[in-house]
């Protein structure tokens, strides 16, 4: 890609998406967050009303009488955009890989933070953090994002999201909401080393949305959970090379393929389910603008009641 066509796809990914904020986000979905960050801001004595969960027990030891710390509302968040450029998010069913949904989603949501005067940052990773870029405002930033989202080149094809976590788990020192974008491909499979794997993954997860908030967005390609009846049909692994030959004339084989493919994402639903964690499954088939609106709704509605 040269250098006038890098700069044309990042000034049409920031005219779609600029637009989606302004005609259906209207920027503002990002402040159901606020208020769930909290400052430090002074330290003083005890007075009858307040919360006993405030008390510093090791101050009022040290001076012999009741001191609470007391906090203020954030008034500015950080936003992490970590997303999964692994050799996966290069298969696409439509005329845009899933590589290239991320990006328009990650965008959205970077303009939508950026009206509200939040922060945001950029993880991309693979099997590794591959590139990451610290929370800062401004639209000039935005565009450095939206253009290593569409040119970043990985070094590597693997994934290990849980690899991912940790990193943001070292590297942020506040409360941030983290926009995870994945396919979940290579996460929650059969094998007993997949297994083992998975509960690493689903510790790091909860982990995660502990100290942050973290927000799953499981970017899904529907041709990933059905077979065409397209003959044999030789189907690469893009991150390991493995290949698999696969007669799909044959609806036993295209319904075990669906079978398989059902209880995996069955699997992926329970277990961040159980883990606490909001997540949401994008289809690259659909437009994502309301969907991921009503699913900011509903967030807001639900930590309301």
């Amino acid at each position: 890609m040269t250098l006038s066509d890098l700069l044309e796809v990042v000034r049409r990914v920031e005219i779609k998406t600029n637009r989606l904020v302004n005609d259906t986000m209207v920027g503002a979905y990002l402040s159901h967050f606020k208020g769930r960050g909290m400052d430090f801001e002074e330290l003083r004595e005890y007075i009858p009303g307040d919360d006993v969960r405030d008390i510093d027990w090791n101050v009022t030891y040290r001076m012999g009488r009741p001191f609470v710390k007391r906090f203020r509302e954030e008034r500015e968040l950080g936003v992490i955009l970590a997303v999964d450029i692994s050799g996966s998010s290069a298969f696409g069913s439509l005329r845009r890989s899933k590589r290239d949904f991320a990006a328009e989603v990650a965008a959205t949501l970077a303009f939508s933070a950026v009206r509200n005067g939040d922060k945001v940052g950029l993880l991309l990773f693979t099997d590794q953090p591959e590139l990451y870029l610290p929370p800062r405002k401004g639209r000039r930033h935005i565009l450095r994002i939206i253009r290593e989202l569409v040119a970043f080149s990985p070094v590597h094809a693997g994934t290990d999201i849980r690899a991912a976590l940790a990193f943001l788990n070292r590297v942020l020192h506040r409360r941030t909401i983290v926009f995870l974008h994945t396919d979940f491909l290579h996460s929650f499979a059969a094998s007993p080393e997949a297994q083992g794997a998975g509960a690493d993954l689903t510790r790091e997860i909860g982990l995660t949305n502990a100290r942050h908030d973290l927000v799953c967005l499981h970017l899904h390609d529907p041709r990933e959970s059905r077979l065409p009846n397209a003959g044999l049909l030789t189907i690469e692994d893009a991150e390991t090379g493995e290949l698999l030959e696969a007669d799909t004339s044959r609806e036993t084989v295209r319904r075990a393929y669906s079978e398989v493919n059902a209880a995996r994402l069955a699997e992926l639903d329970r277990t961040l389910t159980q883990a606490g964690v909001d997540t949401l499954r994008l289809s690259t088939r659909e437009p994502f603008a309301h969907t991921l609106q009503r699913f900011f709704e509903t967030r807001r509605g639900r930590r309301r009641g």
